[in-house]
């Protein structure tokens, strides 16, 4: 019932609407009362065309509204290409001034990969930097055994943690960052 009502309203408010559209429509031609219908006789074979409403474009000025559209849409684009033209660059100028070509740094997990500390047994077996030692050298205390060893860069490897878990980022535009 409630539903039938709120329809009938809602009809009844798009007639007002109509009817007060219909007003401004004759306030604004003066001449809407001589506005009819008429009967078209044509010959057959006639062609006839109809002009709605509209102004006349000259031949020069076809399409010069919707040109003038798609220009503005376009330079907006090539605004929009400029701007992340200039952040790409932006962040290739951060990355080139944090690219070092060492990357020890405290606190984070690496794994043993030197072949001349095998025969000791710590070969692939993983540990945690405590120090860093002029850029290129690290303290590394080794997870299982707890023994602590100094190990030059090139002889170890980062260990990717498990997905979730904390990351320091080593190298490149967001040196020193933490993410997940």
């Amino acid at each position: 019932m409630k539903r039938v009502k709120a329809d009938l309203a809602e009809e009844e408010k798009q007639e007002r609407e109509i009817k007060k559209q219909i007003e401004r429509v004759h306030q604004s031609m003066p001449n809407a009362d001589n506005v009819g219908s008429w009967e078209l006789k044509v010959e057959s074979g006639v062609k006839i065309g109809f002009a709605l409403g509209g102004l006349k474009k000259e031949k020069g000025e076809k399409g010069e509204r919707s040109k003038l559209v798609f220009e503005e849409v376009e330079d907006e684009r090539k605004r929009g290409l400029a701007l992340e033209e200039l952040m790409r660059e932006e962040e290739r100028k951060k990355e080139m001034v944090n690219r070092k070509d060492y990357w020890v740094c405290e606190g984070i997990i690496v794994k043993v990969m030197s072949k001349a500390l095998a025969e000791k047994g710590y070969y692939k077996q993983k540990g945690v930097v405590k120090k860093v030692i002029d850029k290129y050298v690290g303290e590394i205390e080794m997870l299982e055994s707890k023994h602590v060893l100094r190990v030059d860069q090139p002889e170890l490897e980062t260990v990717i943690p498990q997905i979730g878990c904390l990351v320091k980022m080593e190298n490149g535009a967001y040196r020193g960052s933490n993410v997940r």
